[in-house]
């Protein structure tokens, strides 16, 4: 039976486990091999996961999980950037898992914690040539909004991120 709900020091390993996998699934032929291994090495490592389930706040309202019989298969988060607007930082699925409904979940769980928040529209940014987030946003009511230049760990290269929003 499958649950969300937000995060504990329990999930730790699972979430850093899922986002892993998910950055490598959805983003190894869109990034350099050294581009993602500097990102989950900044991220997803079980130390930062752990502070970021520890504390939460209006600018991070801590991870969402997504729980298969206690087992994590999806994990999300976001936060507050201004006083009417939400984001989605965060949000992967185990790649084993995709299309069953779980991304909605943990959207909609960030969702009603922005909305409590005051949020009355949600961003998020998905990286150009994302063929698994772009679709999954743009049917969730998400519209493109501009591109912007991505975050790179390395000189030299460049990505570009799509912003999206929707209204809440």
């Amino acid at each position: 039976m499958r649950k969300i709900c937000k995060a504990t020091p329990d999930h730790v390993e699972g979430i850093a486990k899922v986002c892993t996998e998910a950055n490598w699934a959805t983003y190894s032929e869109i990034y350099s091999k050294e581009y993602i291994e500097n990102v989950i090495k900044e991220y997803y490592t079980k130390e930062r996961i752990l502070k970021e389930v520890s504390h939460s706040s209006k600018e991070w309202g801590g991870y969402f999980v997504a729980l298969d019989n206690d087992a994590v298969v999806g994990a999300a988060g976001g936060g507050m950037i201004s006083d009417a607007s939400g984001e989605l930082f965060v949000l992967y699925i185990d790649p084993d898992r995709r299309n069953e409904g779980i991304g909605t979940q943990l959207l909609h769980a960030i969702t009603i914690q922005q909305k409590e928040y005051g949020a009355t529209e949600q961003w998020v940014s998905v990286q150009k040539g994302n063929h698994k987030g772009i679709p999954f946003y743009e049917a969730r009511g998400f519209l493109f909004q501009y591109e912007q230049e991505g975050y790179s760990t390395n000189d030299g290269e460049h990505y570009i991120t799509l912003r999206y929003k929707r209204d809440i």
